[in-house]
Parts: structure tokens; sequence; C-alpha cells
């Protein structure tokens, strides 16, 4: 057997695997834990002995070496069951894979064998009370001190911010640097004396993964947790991170919209009105028709996305688009959904209305589509000088 035919037969059990997960362990469960907004730890810890937790993280350190298109479905079938479990592994993988690729090899030693297993568990703390997609006007600073730094500052939205351990850090370490972004650096944050959490962020969706505010009261970190090891490479860092974080969200999309899709074709055979099945009745057959083509498109958008990951290329252009279409078309389908369900859909009893909830969430999260439409259009140009 070729390489190539080892890794994807490696990959395909893996998948297989995941799937019995979560027809086993999560869907029998999603919706009392969603509703109760109940932290899922027994799930957590079978996510921990599937190897979730390290599943891009190279196999020389511990992980499981899968290519980032192969989480990417991964990520799709576990947001078709209940997306809010994507986000404990994914805020955690960002963090990974700016160790992998930004880290030094001290780092990558110490750090990813405990991220992998589990053993250490966090996210990824970028966004502040007064700046959202503007990185760059965070305010949290890191001093020097001897070999450590102290910082103070407050971070916010911090998905795992409770239940986690650690975290990738953006700081300022200069204030008046021009271009601003070279005044940022980033750490692996390891909870401790001055690292708390001051209080958990209450939701409309995506109940179950904490969401948490993070203060730092002169905290003091080891300067061996300077990833990569110099000053002023944070925003760079980050941006490498946030390339895997969109290509999850987009993933997530697709499987919220498929999802999504999934419900409304079975319903639409249940449901009868003036004596047949609704399916037959030209309004929902054309929302039903635009759906499944938002699945399918959305689907494909995200598979050319992940294949530029997987070569390592710049790709923001085509994570963007694939992030882009995928969200909106889970919002649209969330929605196409309930009306299709009718009053039923905004029952809590079917799992139509927490679709309808966390679907919004993804056209937010890991820079809004505003932002993406602006990133697409700027690349779009830049390949298409005349």
């Amino acid at each position: 057997m070729s390489a190539t035919a080892e890794r994807d037969e490696y990959e395909r059990l893996v998948l297989d695997s995941v799937d019995r997960f979560l027809e086993k362990d999560v869907r029998p469960y999603a919706m009392k834990l969603e509703h109760d907004d109940t932290y899922p730890e027994d799930i957590v810890a079978r996510m921990k002995e599937l190897g979730l937790f390290g599943c891009i993280i190279p196999q020389e350190y511990g992980g499981l070496g899968l290519r980032p298109s192969t989480y990417a479905k991964i990520i799709e079938r576990i947001s078709a069951v209940w997306m809010s479990i994507s986000g404990i592994i994914n805020s955690h993988l960002i963090m990974s894979f700016i160790v992998t690729k930004t880290g030094t090899e001290e780092q990558r030693k110490r750090f990813l064998p405990k991220f992998a297993t589990g053993e250490i568990r966090g996210g990824l703390a970028l966004t502040e009370p007064d700046c959202g997609t503007d990185l760059q006007a965070i305010r949290t600073f890191a001093k020097k001190d001897g070999d450590h730094y102290v910082i103070n500052g407050t971070k916010t939205w911090i998905s795992n911010g409770i239940h986690g351990s650690a975290f990738a850090l953006l700081v300022k370490t200069d204030k008046d640097i021009e271009p601003r972004h070279k005044g940022t650096s980033l750490f692996i944050a390891e909870k401790g004396p001055g690292f708390t959490v001051s209080k958990k962020l209450e939701k409309i969706g995506y109940k179950g993964i904490d969401s948490a505010e993070l203060v730092f009261d002169d905290y003091r970190i080891p300067a061996a947790n300077l990833v990569g090891g110099v000053e002023g490479r944070g925003m760079t860092c980050a941006i490498t991170g946030l390339e895997l974080g969109r290509l999850n969200v987009a993933a997530r999309g697709v499987g919220i919209a498929s999802a999504a899709l999934d419900e409304a074709v079975k319903y639409s055979q249940q449901r009868k009105t003036f004596g047949k099945p609704i399916h037959q009745h030209q309004a929902i057959a054309l929302k039903l028709a635009d759906m499944v083509t938002k699945v399918h498109a959305s689907r494909l958008l995200v598979e050319h996305a992940a294949a530029a990951v997987d070569r390592g290329e710049r790709c923001d252009f085509e994570v963007g688009m694939a992030k882009l279409f995928a969200t909106e078309a889970a919002v649209e389908n969330a929605l196409e959904c309930m009306r299709i369900h009718g009053g039923y859909g905004y029952s809590k009893e079917f799992i139509v209305e927490r679709l309808y909830r966390d679907a919004p969430l993804l056209v937010i999260g890991e820079g809004t589509n505003e932002i993406q439409r602006i990133v697409i259009a700027k690349r779009l140009i830049e390949n298409n000088p005349i």
C-alpha cells in the first residue's frame, strides 16, 4: 500500500471513530446539556481518549497528525450534531497550530505533547472589551522584567476560559512603534497567580462551552513562553492561527446548514397539509432546493480552502470565501428550516431552534463576514492587476 493510500485509510478510520462517538456519546445528550448550559465533562473525556485535542498536532509530538482537510471534515460532522463541542477543540487547536507553525523547537517539545493528550487545554485570547476585529488596538501590555514579563489587561469572549488551563495570549510589548502590529507579541499563558477568570458570559446560543472574561493583574510569565522567542511577531502568529480558525468556522457552517437541511427534508415528508406532505407544495420544494444547493456549494468551498491549508499556501482568499459563504448558508438554512417546521420550529422540543440560535455566531466569530468580504476583494485585486 502506498503512503498516500495508508494516510487515506488512517484518516478514514479516524472519521469512522468520530461518527461512532457522535452517535453514542453526543447525540443522545446534546439537547439537555445545551438547554441546561452544562459543560459536557463526560464528552470532553471521550474526546481526550479519541485524541481529538491533538488531531492536527504532528505525530512526532504525540498528536494524530491529521491534515487540516480531514480536521474540517471532523468539525463538519461534530457541528451537525452539536456545534458547541467543536469550539472546545477548535480554540485549543488554534493555539496548538500557532505553536507548531511559529513556536521554537523547545516550545513545541514542551507544549505540544501535553496539548495533544488534553493534559493542557485552552484556547486563544485575542479579543478585548474595547476591540474586536481591530486587534492592533489591544491594550493588554507585557513589560519585560528580567527573564519574565509582567502582564496587565483584560480579554473577553474567550472560549474555554473557565475550563481551559492555558491560552495563546496576544499583548502589546511596544505601545509606540509604527505600524502598530509590530508592537504585538504572543505568549502561551498558563493559569496562575495574577491570572483570573472574572465572569462567565451568557449567550443566546453556543451553550455548554464556556465563554469568559480573563483578567491579568501583574501576572508574571516566563520569557520562554514568548512564542517564537522574539517580540513583535504577535500579529503574524495570531493570523497563522486564525486561518485554521476560519476553516473551522466554515466547516461548522457546513455542519449547521447540513443539519438544518436534514431536519427540513425529514419533517417535510412527515407533515401533511391540504391532504399531502408539505414537500409537495411548491413553496416548500423551492426552499428545499435552495437549501441543498447551499450545502453542496459550501462543502466544495471548504474542501477547496482546506486543500490550500494542507499545502501550506497563503489562503486568506480561499478560506475567506469558504467562511463567508458557508456561514451565511448556515444562517439562511437554519431560518428556512424553522419556517418549514412552522410553530414546531419555535419549540424547544425540536433541535431546529438550537440551529437557529447557534448559526449567527458563525458570521461574527473568527473575523466578521464584513471583514471577510474586504479581505476577499483586496486579494482579488492583488491577484488581478491591470
